[in-house]
């Protein structure tokens, strides 16, 4: 799998990540959403053991495996520039246009 993004969507993405380092995931989040899952950015400190790498520069992408055969072979991560949202699709489909990032990294103490 692969995913693509543009200099702006990099920029947002970086902003979200700040100094404090960590990795994004894409993840259909299914916790008090009432419904078969909201599309998320999650940023977390490490990947969990069943989150596999995906192919994207100049982040570390991660999916979890069992979600894996939801997403597409390609596809592009696009940041809304007026809303803090980003856009998920592929060649085929719009999987979200409404795709907020999630910060779930420990706060230091």
């Amino acid at each position: 799998m692969e995913i693509r993004m543009n200099a702006f969507t990099t920029g947002k993405l970086k902003q979200s990540i700040g100094d404090k380092g960590g990795i994004i995931k894409l993840f259909y989040d299914t916790e008090d959403c009432g419904c078969n899952g909201v599309l998320v950015l999650q940023v977390l400190d490490q990947p969990y053991p069943t989150d596999i790498q995906v192919e994207n520069e100049p982040f570390t992408i991660f999916i979890d495996r069992q979600q894996a055969p939801l997403f597409d072979d390609i596809m592009s991560v696009e940041a809304d520039p007026v809303f803090p949202v980003y856009k998920v699709a592929s060649d085929d489909s719009v999987f979200s246009t409404n795709v907020p990032v999630k910060d779930l990294r420990k706060q230091a103490v």
